[in-house]
C-alpha cells in the first residue's frame, strides 16, 4: 500500500499541470494568509493587498522556476531574463487584482476576503497563461 502511494505521488509530480496547480495553491495561500494577517494587524486595504501580492510573486517565481518548469538556471545572472518577464507579467495581473479587489470591496460592498478570493480566480488563470506560454518557454528546450 505504501509503495502504491509513493508511486502515485511520483506520477503526479511528473505532470507539470498538477505541479502548477499544487504550487499555485501554495502561492494562493501565501497571498491570502499574508493579506489576512496584514489586515488583522490594521494595515489599510490597498497596502495589505499590494504587500501580499509582492510576497506571492516572489514565492511563485521561486517555485515555478525550480519545481514546476525545472529551469536549469545555474547562476544568479541566468535568472535575470525569466525573472524580469515573470515580474512584468505579474505586475499586469497585480493591477488587475488590486483594481478587482478594490471594486468588489469598496464599490460592490463584498467582504474583504470574498473580494480577494473572487479576483484571484481571474488572476490565477492569467498567470498560468503567461507562465506556460510566455515566460518559461526556454526551459522546455533545455536538456535535463
Amino acid at each position: 500500500m505504501e509503495t502504491n502511494m509513493i508511486e502515485l505521488i511520483k506520477k503526479c509530480y511528473r505532470n507539470d499541470i498538477l505541479r502548477y496547480i499544487f504550487f499555485g495553491g501554495c502561492t494562493t495561500l501565501v497571498n491570502l494568509v499574508s493579506f489576512y494577517f496584514l489586515r488583522v494587524a490594521g494595515m489599510g486595504l490597498n497596502l495589505a493587498n499590494f504587500i501580499s501580492i509582492v510576497l506571492a510573486i516572489i514565492f511563485a517565481y521561486i517555485v515555478n522556476s525550480r519545481f514546476v518548469f525545472h529551469d536549469r538556471c545555474e547562476t544568479l545572472s541566468d535568472h535575470v531574463k525569466p525573472f524580469v518577464k515573470f515580474v512584468s507579467a505579474r505586475l499586469i495581473t497585480m493591477v488587475i487584482e488590486i483594481g478587482g479587489v478594490w471594486f468588489l470591496v469598496e464599490k460592490m460592498h463584498l467582504v474583504d476576503m470574498m473580494g480577494k478570493f473572487i479576483t484571484m480566480f481571474v488572476v490565477l488563470a492569467l498567470n498560468y497563461v503567461f507562465s506556460k506560454f510566455l515566460i518559461f518557454t526556454t526551459g522546455k528546450d533545455k536538456k535535463s
